[in-house]
């Protein structure tokens, strides 16, 4: 945020609040009630009298993802009151990917993006909150918030927590996969017991969001190249001070953005969503992003499907080395200027839609006008060099995923892949197959009925994955399924297959030893097996019911659409009759 921004809006503390949506609990004799209980908690009438800025937070004390923003959000209030608002702070749940992962909570965890996005929606609904300063952490608590922006379309501004540190084991940087593949070392019997509690011990050593261009660093880019974030703010990791001054920053901006009149839906366009996925493509990023743009694009009522993210990523150059398919962390990215050094390499190369506007109130041009590409630094390389000429993650589509499917490809040595099927009805027997080394190089493992309705709630895959590189089978073998996986898994890898084999999609007729042909250089995803035979599968084929019945997951598996659309679970703008931020 400019010194000018950040002192016109102190400049300009008044604010008229007969056409923000707090004046239905604040002004007038029949608010009486309302004040009353806003005096109880010790507000004053010049608070009162002011916008009312919802702070909202992921914080919890599941995992280091979410621990240091209670601090940050302190910060942001401190912003919105210096310009001139009164912030009111509340919380949401989070599902903490990194400890959910290998066993059934992580069918909890997509399923938690919906639920974030819409309690934060019920909460700033039910007390008419004027405007939102969201703080997210762990990987789906970003989507989650930047969903939640879009649909109310407030002023709101995202802050992300932060990454965590890299840990070091024997002269190396280290992050949490490290630990998941040192899993399938040591069932390998490549490292002992001692080694694996060593790299346990050091490779998370501080607060934070897992340290690779994994799914939270991801969608914290995202959150830059979209626009729902301060430049710069994705970068400091969460131990960092700097961190503090740009929550303070946000809250500042925030104010700044109800006087201008900009909300979410003048920024998230069509444009800033191709310009969030050129990033994503760029950086070698999270599979997981094609849920969650489209997901993003829903809220806002644009058409923007897996296949139109897909298309992004096939036209933009892979230029920032980064884990888990490259050598740096988060940090490194951080310590060379940022995503804004991204945004600037792509935007030179028109890879980036300059005019797009964003929270600054300025372009996101105007925003990296200052930024260059350092010398002397191979975490991010200018375009003329790039790693390689297509983005780290591409899409494909095939007789197996006619409504498509996606891999990532940073940092494969090789981009084809046919063998024979062996296949798995849930992610535990084949972790337990891979575990025990029943499988065999060169076969095709297919994990199925791990989708979005037929989880519930579409798995990430990262213990499975990491146990199979951690036993060096990382490409020896593929894996592919209608379940997702994490933003950290490497290898060949593909996920979001659909139509889904609870659905009946081609993945539930596959059998034992049928051969599987996957070409991620033309974009294809092939079952080798004739039509007429299919056919005949098909008709025998028949649903599956899962064990959840009842209870939150069955309610999401009633509602969720397919991972083409983003696995959204209601219509989104396109068929709304109000705003709440016209209320």
């Amino acid at each position: 945020m400019s010194a000018k921004t950040k002192s016109s809006a102190k400049a300009n503390p008044k604010f008229d609040k007969a056409k923000l949506p707090s004046r239905h609990v604040s002004v007038g004799p029949t608010s009486a009630p309302h004040r009353a209980f806003y005096y109880a908690m010790g507000m004053t009438e010049k608070e009162i009298r002011q916008p009312f800025v919802g702070v909202a937070t992921t914080w919890n004390e599941a995992a280091p993802c979410n621990i240091a923003l209670a601090r940050q959000a302190q910060a942001a209030k401190k912003g919105v009151k210096a310009a001139g608002g009164t912030p009111r702070e509340f919380t949401t749940i989070t599902v903490t990917d990194g400890i959910a992962m290998g066993h059934a909570g992580m069918k909890s965890s997509l399923v938690s993006r919906e639920v974030i996005a819409d309690s934060v929606e019920l909460t700033m609904r039910g007390h008419c909150y004027d405007a939102l300063v969201g703080l997210a952490g762990c990987d789906k608590s970003l989507p989650g918030l930047m969903m939640v922006m879009v649909r109310l379309n407030v002023p709101s501004v995202f802050l992300y927590g932060g990454s965590i540190l890299p840990g070091r084991w024997r002269g190396r940087d280290m992050t949490v996969v490290d630990v998941f593949e040192g899993v399938g070392q040591h069932s390998a019997g490549r490292i002992s017991d001692k080694e694996l509690q060593e790299i346990e011990m050091v490779s998370c050593p501080s607060s934070g969001s897992c340290g690779g261009q994994f799914t939270a660093n991801t969608m914290a880019c995202v959150s830059e190249a979209i626009g729902l974030a301060l430049p710069g703010s994705s970068g400091p990791p969460a131990p960092y001070d700097g961190r503090d001054a740009f929550a303070e920053a946000s809250g500042e901006a925030v104010m700044w953005l109800i006087k201008l009149g900009l909300r979410p839906r003048d920024i998230v366009t069509r444009k800033s969503l191709e310009n969030a996925a050129a990033v994503v493509a760029a950086t070698g990023g999270s599979t997981n992003a094609a849920l969650h743009l489209p997901a993003i694009a829903n809220e806002a009522g644009i058409a923007f499907d897996l296949f139109d993210v897909a298309d992004i990523f096939r036209r933009t150059p892979y230029i920032a080395d980064l884990k888990p398919g490259g050598k740096y962390v988060a940090k490194d990215l951080y310590d060379i200027g940022g995503v804004s050094v991204v945004i600037r390499a792509l935007l030179d190369a028109g890879h980036i839609h300059g005019d797009c506007i964003t929270v600054t109130g300025k372009t996101i041009a105007e925003n990296v006008r200052g930024v260059k590409v350092p010398a002397g630094q191979d975490v991010v390389v200018p375009v003329k060099k790039a790693l390689s000429p297509t983005g780290g993650v591409v899409g494909l589509k095939g007789s197996l995923a006619p409504d498509g499917a996606i891999v990532k490809i940073a940092g494969l040595k090789r981009l084809q892949f046919a063998g024979p099927a062996r296949v798995f009805d849930c992610e535990e027997d084949a972790l337990t197959a891979v575990l025990t080394q029943q499988y065999k190089a060169g076969e095709v493992l297919v994990i199925r009925y791990e989708g979005p309705k037929g989880g519930p709630g579409m798995r990430e895959m990262l213990s499975t994955t990491s146990a199979l590189y951690g036993q060096g089978a990382g490409e020896k073998v593929a894996l592919v399924t209608d379940g997702r996986f994490s933003g950290a898994t490497r290898g060949f890898c593909i996920g979001h297959v659909g139509p889904e084999a609870a659905i009946g999609g081609p993945i539930a007729l596959v059998k034992n030893g049928d051969t599987i042909r996957i070409d991620a250089e033309k974009g294809t995803i092939d079952l080798d097996v004739p039509k007429v035979e299919l056919e005949k599968r098909r008709k025998a084929w028949k649903p599956r019911a899962t064990d959840f019945q009842s209870g939150g997951l069955w309610k999401y598996a009633q509602t969720v659409g397919s991972a083409r659309q983003g696995a959204v679970t209601h219509p989104g703008a396109r068929a709304e009759t109000h705003v709440f931020g016209d209320i």
